[in-house]
């Protein structure tokens, strides 16, 4: 057996995760093929994380959960984990070029962007396109762009790119943002966002880069075209669990799901943090998901289970 225990997912479920089993003294690893933090690295600043009043950078709290994992021995692979299989309670991870054994398995893997599914999005993907204002802000410094979706994360980020871009749009298909009414009061307060309520985008055009937006009033159908330079995308997540290849329940919407032990419905196999079913989908709900699983995960290597 090559590990007790095996974390996928690197965001701040699995490293919560990875510190509660490293204290248990349980030899563990954990596996994140991209950026150590996951999403939560990408914000720009957190203001609702407990005990930090004057807020912090995504990366800044996720490294320190990092650090201070590392510090208690936990074994990191810088690899994304293709498959899981599991027979004789024995669990395989494959990834790229290897595979390893554990006896139990904490799925921390998080959620990808949604897509807008239009014309020209693929095309112009890194010329234009982008799910993350924090990692692309500064190549839009004095030009027009778009965010796409209504809630905390995209006026969140729309705020963020006002310190760069000349001018923000919130694009919403709805009449009404859904985002906190703190966080949009102050989007509202801003002179350089505008707002686009009651619109979808149809597709993205261009020649070499993209340079405007078809936007859709959904109760008129009427059609204006945009100039802009960027979009940034946030209208939802999906759930990264596609290399579990049905070995354990989904939601239709593919969600894990697990009990409040975080156990999922195949034996030894644990879920925490935005990959799971739940409520709320916060950086200190995927910690005290990630520290349940692996308490639990102890627990029953403890009792032979």
């Amino acid at each position: 057996m090559d590990f007790e225990i095996a974390i996928i997912g690197g965001g701040p479920a699995g490293l919560a995760a990875g510190l509660y089993a490293a204290r248990a003294r349980r030899k563990t690893i954990l596996f994140e093929g991209e950026a150590m933090g996951g999403q939560a690295a990408t914000a720009d600043r957190v203001a609702n994380y407990p005990g930090f009043p004057e807020e912090i950078s995504g990366y800044e709290l996720t490294d320190k959960m990092e650090q201070q994992a590392q510090k208690l021995g936990l074994v990191f692979e810088h690899q994304a984990v293709t498959a899981l299989s599991s027979e004789n309670r024995t669990f395989t991870l494959s990834t790229a070029g290897c595979s390893y054994t554990a006896n139990k398995v904490i799925v921390a893997s998080g959620v990808a962007p949604q897509k807008l599914g239009v014309p020209g999005e693929a095309e112009f993907l890194g010329r234009g396109v982008s799910y993350c204002a924090t990692c692309d802000a500064a190549f839009f410094r004095n030009k027009a762009v778009l965010v796409v979706g209504g809630g905390d994360s995209a006026v969140t980020e729309a705020i963020f790119l006002t310190r760069f871009a000349k001018s923000v749009g919130i694009v919403h298909r709805r009449d009404q943002l859904r985002a906190t009414k703190i966080v949009q009061d102050e989007a509202k307060a801003n002179p350089k966002i505008s707002f686009y309520p009651n619109q979808v985008i149809t597709a993205l055009k261009g020649e070499r880069v993209l340079s405007a937006a078809a936007l859709k009033d959904v109760r008129s159908g009427a059609i204006q075209e945009v100039s802009v330079d960027g979009i940034f995308v946030y209208i939802g997540r999906v759930p990264r669990t596609e290399f579990l290849g049905g070995i354990a329940e989904l939601t239709t919407q593919s969600y894990l799901l697990t009990d409040e032990r975080m156990r999922t419905s195949w034996p030894g196999l644990f879920a925490a943090g935005d990959v799971r079913s739940k409520s709320l989908r916060q950086i200190v709900t995927a910690v005290s998901d990630g520290a349940i699983a692996a308490v639990e995960a102890d627990r029953e290597l403890a009792s032979n289970i």
